[in-house]
């Protein structure tokens, strides 16, 4: 798997419709060996994966990656730690949309995250309502894993909710992009029509002018 370093200014797509399944298209091209290019190289790429879901502030972001600089260690424990979740999440969301059992290790992984995760989540109150919240770690160090939690979670609730049934793999051969599909007709077949949908429609249009 090829990794590519992410600049700053790089945008990535947001298309999966939910936290964790933006999270597991930080792979391009899974299916063609040699191709395959991973967007999540340095713990950098992370936080600017976090902080474009809105997981994360500009403020906390530069904080973060001034922290990755004084733990580089922790920072590349945490950052393999990422990739162990996300391809857990995309195994198992790519073997339910394909009507596929879900091997019980990456169910066991998701719940061991969203569990960590959970001890660091606290119910605040604001009138009459209340809200989880996470917690705010104290030390540079024990901020670095904070992008996970968020991930985890949204994962066991996409897993535990009625949407796990939208869930659909972009029919491009050359991509498999996971998304939510609440379109009218349930009838999405793209991860992103502007990208996906548009190569495929012009490659039949090639195809049928050529035959």
């Amino acid at each position: 798997m090829t990794r590519s370093p992410v600049q700053l200014d790089h945008h990535f797509d947001l298309s999966g419709g939910i936290l964790c399944l933006d999270f597991a298209n930080t792979v391009s091209r899974r299916k063609i060996p040699g191709q395959t290019i991973d967007y999540l190289s340095e713990y950098s790429d992370l936080v600017m994966f976090a902080k474009q879901s809105r997981v994360v502030t500009s403020q906390d972001a530069r904080e973060l990656i001034a922290a990755a600089l004084l733990y580089p260690k922790d920072a590349v424990q945490i950052l393999r730690a990422a990739g162990v979740l996300r391809e857990a999440v995309y195994r198992t969301f790519a073997a339910m949309a394909s009507r596929r059992p879900v091997r019980k290790e990456d169910l066991d992984l998701i719940e061991q995250f969203a569990a960590e995760a959970m001890h660091h989540r606290h119910l605040i109150g604001s009138g009459r309502s209340y809200r989880w919240q996470w917690k705010q770690e104290e030390g540079e160090k024990g901020a670095l894993a904070r992008l996970l939690w968020p991930i985890a979670q949204s994962a066991a609730d996409l897993l535990t909710s009625d949407r796990v049934a939208k869930v659909r793999e972009c029919q491009a051969p050359t991509c498999a992009w996971l998304f939510l599909d609440e379109s009218r007709n349930h009838s999405r077949r793209w991860c992103d029509m502007s990208v996906c949908g548009n190569r495929q429609k012009a490659r039949r249009h090639y195809k049928r002018v050529h035959e």
